[in-house]
């Protein structure tokens, strides 16, 4: 397995993190420091176009520079013009980067950085439309004005865009043709986070995300509050299912869903906890329990499974692991088996990946992972041969 860490920016922070800024500095804080507003960036969301071989990300940046591509056959980094759009509060592209199989072209969507004190002053999340072969970028609608969009799914057969927005949390949708919005409903009580990092469509066109339970003559919304929901589009509201992810040691409550992956077996598989997956039945709602990839262990060293991809092999891939110890993952969606192929560090530095975010896959199977959240410097773009 040959790694590269592929370098947009490469600001190197230290220990200033630790140090100085968590849990002490706020939004404007980063905007003030030039160093961090305009070097320190995460990779949150990535997609492969074929029609340029490039490799789009979304990125997080307090400095609103959130779109890049990394061409394949030029080995360079290009810019893909969200310059001439953008507005400051736009930070990132989380998990909303889409693209359309019948005309190639991309949507997204923007998350925040910002709290709700300026929530007035911030306009909200808007659909982008992004032509990789011409250039052309525009906005095309804001949904719920003031509010932000953590990921987006496309329905190509409705010509239908689903967010979930962050915060508050919501499920919108909007019509690609008709040019409509559609506030769908909503999928957080405000007690905590409850959606994972994206949400997902199954092979009859339902979104799956979500949602928790408030028990709001608690203190505390309970240790099964942690649930799924299922949208169908043709009876147009959202059903809360009351079932969720099963602890995996048996005992009462849920663990909270971090990844929803389609992989085109008829089923759908959410990562929860420690990098966990389940398999969920799309008719019922039932989760099973598959693996844990780093075992027990992970009670002691954090791990994720944010994201899985198929690549044109047949498997399915993911990075699990984090804080600088994580491992490509291939997974086996016929048999629902799994290896661990390595660390994913760089081949001649060794200098390790952080945690990953999003991965996607070329026509000739290379991987490429998002890093994000490095606290220590910017995040790279990971190319992965195997």
């Amino acid at each position: 397995m040959k790694v590269t860490a592929l370098k947009l920016r490469d600001s190197n922070f230290g220990d200033q993190w630790n140090t100085e800024l968590e849990d002490h500095w706020e939004y404007a804080d980063f905007l003030e420091k030039d160093d961090w507003r305009k070097n320190w960036i995460s990779f949150d969301c990535l997609c492969y176009d074929v029609t340029t071989d490039t490799v789009f990300a979304g990125i997080t940046s307090f400095d609103a520079d959130i779109f890049w591509g990394w061409n394949r056959k030029e080995q360079k980094w290009v810019d893909a013009g969200y310059a001439r759009i953008r507005n400051p509060y736009d930070a990132k592209f989380h998990r909303s980067l889409v693209r359309d199989s019948r005309n190639g072209c991309m949507y997204a969507a923007q998350a925040l950085l910002h709290d709700i004190d300026r929530f007035w002053e911030a306009p909200g999340a808007s659909f982008v439309k992004y032509n990789p072969s011409s250039g052309d970028i525009a906005k095309l609608a804001i949904p719920m004005p003031h509010v932000y969009i953590q990921s987006v799914v496309l329905d190509e057969s409705r010509d239908m865009l689903y967010g979930q927005t962050f915060t508050p949390e919501n499920l919108v949708s909007y019509n690609i043709k008709t040019g409509e919005s559609r506030w769908i409903g909503p999928t957080g009580c405000g007690f905590a986070m409850a959606q994972g990092e994206n949400i997902t469509m199954d092979d009859n066109g339902c979104i799956w995300g979500a949602w928790q339970v408030t028990r709001a003559w608690q203190s505390q919304a309970g240790v099964d509050s942690h649930r799924l929901y299922k949208y169908d589009p043709e009876g147009g509201r959202i059903s809360y299912l009351n079932k969720g992810l099963p602890n995996p040691n048996s005992t009462h409550g849920h663990m909270k869903p971090e990844g929803f992956f389609n992989l085109n077996t008829g089923c759908l598989y959410v990562s929860g906890g420690s990098g966990i997956l389940y398999r969920v039945d799309p008719k019922t709602g039932d989760a099973t329990l598959l693996f844990q990839p780093i075992g027990d262990e992970g009670r002691r060293r954090r791990s994720r499974l944010a994201s899985m991809t198929l690549a044109p092999d047949g498997f399915a891939y993911g990075v699990v692991g984090r804080d600088g110890e994580c491992e490509v993952m291939k997974f086996n969606p016929k048999d629902e088996s799994y290896e661990l192929l390595g660390a994913l560090k760089d081949s001649d530095s060794g200098v390790p990946a952080w945690q990953i975010h999003d991965i996607c896959a070329a026509p000739d199977g290379t991987l490429y992972a998002a890093e994000n959240d490095n606290p220590g410097r910017s995040s790279y773009l990971w190319e992965i041969s195997l």
